[in-house]
């Protein structure tokens, strides 16, 4: 394998970046001021944009784009082709209290192909299914179907958003 080639398939970390995960993809791409803790495995061909923070126990495909200010928690798994738009929260804890270490941690999974707009906010457990489409500024409770467009607080499935197969 030629020198170029090699860098080709290695990915970009920001000097700024504090990356302590030895698995990230090849051709992702990690700008300045985000921490991605050991335990974090990013796949190939992704972008995280600055001031992000990924926590050990996150899962993240390949071609995903993390946009500024979205911290990632333990117990997140995004598959592939994603999109989180700038300032998405997410949380793990139903009932958080400071101090508390012994919490019921509440998994979430964001499904194929998925976007979620800009300042959405997701709650613990639920999953957005491949394809749906999460409004900005969205309040996700629950679980979103495959193909959905949900917006507003709470989320609410818009009424011409397409309805899947089989429902």
């Amino acid at each position: 394998m030629s020198e170029l080639s090699a860098s080709l398939d290695a990915p970009f970390i920001h000097p700024l970046a504090d990356v302590q995960s030895p698995h990230i993809g090849a051709g992702t791409r990690v700008w300045q001021f985000v921490v991605v803790l050991a335990g974090a495995r990013i796949g190939r061909g992704g972008n995280v944009c600055s001031h992000c923070f990924i926590e050990n126990d996150v899962r993240i495909g390949d071609r995903v784009t993390v946009k500024s200010g979205v911290q990632l928690w333990d117990g997140l798994t995004v598959e592939d082709d994603v999109f989180i738009g700038p300032n998405v929260t997410f949380s793990n804890d139903r009932h958080p209290r400071s101090g508390h270490r012994d919490f019921v941690r509440e998994d979430t999974v964001i499904e194929r192909g998925a976007s979620i707009g800009a300042g959405a906010v997701i709650l613990p457990g639920v999953r957005i299914g491949a394809g749906a489409m999460v409004g900005a500024g969205a309040v996700v409770t629950r679980d979103v179907r495959a193909g959905l467009t949900v917006v507003g607080n709470p989320a609410r499935t818009l009424p011409c958003s397409p309805q899947p197969e089989g429902t």
